[in-house]
């Protein structure tokens, strides 16, 4: 064969092959996240609007769990080589891999992106541990509460009764069982942890302090919300301790119509209204003795272990998913907080604060919303937590026994780490 012909040759495949290999492949981000149902369907949308708009990036998105799962799965999958490259963690559990170098420092991302300029002081602060970015806010909450109209009513109710306390709490839960119980309606759902977090700091208190991560699980005010909490299931009965064991139980007999006041955060909202429609009452947290909630949710964070390339694509889509259309439009969906200061104006944001009653009860906690301590113990802590809650909520030890034993094991283990 000769030259000429050859190079003919190779030249005709070079042009051949340019017209039918794209331009260069997409970069592909693994994504873990924690919503299914009603936040699943709206994560999809946001997802497939972000990449029509960016063709060469593919988020390749996974439901995994719940936040503690991922906690779990994470831990086990970043010594096999298996981690994700973005991944939904829960604010006060990221410092634990942010401690330990496995989640990429977004600082330099966030300090160039104009977004940063958008977002609520709140969520701006989650993101921050030790000074620098490791998670962007996506999806934001505090507790509220809900109730059933329906039951109130026919527990007796023709007007709302106070909300406000502890007392006043357990005055209704009980007038509702007792009217109700026979019709297998409790009052109340046993309170999941994030709940129980927010009644705590309701009643002047907190597990661990915020700025100086002192262990407080111990002190008196702590304990006494544990003793109200643990009352409404051992001693009142007001609560199933079927929502002890496993706290999803107390939301879903909520939304099936069997449990008149849920304690919950407020990303439970669109399931709440899906379930009960126009018999769903949302109200602010009780202010026992101060009004004060956490933040909750969760952000995105990148792993440190991606190659460069893919670490810029996955903050480009966590950028996208904090933006104000997304960020609209998780909102009305889920009723899980505005991150962005943009977001409400837009038309579906505006939309849903009109015709959903009760989605902006959150929005209005704000003013006392507090985020909340983030050390690498926090995560062991709040495994720890649910133990130590049964064992209280089921009358099989004591609280301040229980809460002083937690204290010391918790300040120990913060010693290790």
């Amino acid at each position: 064969m000769s030259s000429r012909f050859a190079s003919t040759v190779l030249a005709s495949l070079v042009l051949l092959a340019s017209t039918i290999l794209p331009a260069s492949a997409a970069v592909t981000v693994k994504f873990w996240h924690s919503f299914n149902k009603e936040g699943g369907e709206a994560l999809d949308k946001i997802i497939a609007s972000f990449e029509a708009a960016n063709p060469d990036v593919d988020v390749e998105a996974e439901f995994v769990g719940n936040y503690n799962d991922i906690v779990a799965k994470l831990q086990a999958a970043i010594p096999a080589n298996r981690a994700p490259d973005a991944v939904i963690l829960e604010v006060t559990r990221y410092g634990l891999f942010a401690d330990r170098g496995v989640l990429t420092d977004l600082t330099p991302y966030f300090d160039a992106d104009p977004l940063k300029d958008d977002l609520y002081g709140y969520a701006r602060e989650i993101g921050v541990y030790k000074g620098k970015n490791y998670i962007v806010p996506f999806n934001s909450s505090t507790p509220v509460l809900y109730y059933n109209k329906d039951i109130f009513a026919r527990a007796g109710y023709t007007a709302e009764p106070p909300l406000k306390t502890f007392d006043d709490i357990l005055a209704v839960s009980r007038t509702i069982t007792d009217k109700l119980g026979a019709d297998g309606i409790t009052g109340i759902a046993a309170p999941g942890q994030f709940a129980r977090w927010g009644l705590v700091m309701g009643n002047d208190s907190e597990l661990i302090d915020s700025k100086t991560n002192d262990i407080l699980l111990d002190t008196p005010n702590t304990i006494d919300a544990y003793k109200w909490m643990s009352s409404l299931v051992y001693e009142h009965k007001v609560a199933s301790a079927d929502g002890v064991t496993e706290e999803d139980n107390g939301r879903d007999a909520f939304l099936a119509g069997k449990v008149g006041i849920m304690l919950n955060s407020t990303g439970n909202y669109g399931g709440s209204k899906k379930a009960l429609g126009d018999n769903l009452v949302v109200k602010p947290m009780p202010c026992n003795k101060v009004c004060s909630v956490p933040i909750g949710g969760a952000g995105i964070g990148i792993l440190a272990s991606s190659p460069k390339d893919v670490q810029d694509a996955a903050y480009k889509f966590i950028s996208y998913a904090a933006s104000p259309e997304a960020n609209a439009t998780w909102f009305a969906a889920t009723g899980y907080l505005p991150i962005n200061k943009k977001s409400a104006a837009l038309p579906v944001a505006a939309e849903a604060l009109k015709s959903q009653p009760g989605i902006d009860v959150a929005i209005e906690q704000l003013p006392f919303a507090h985020g909340r301590a983030r050390p690498p113990v926090v995560t062991w802590m709040r495994t720890t937590e649910y133990k130590m809650w049964e064992a209280m909520a089921l009358g099989q030890r004591g609280v301040e026994e229980t809460m002083k034993d937690f204290a010391a094991q918790t300040r120990a283990e913060a010693a290790r780490q």
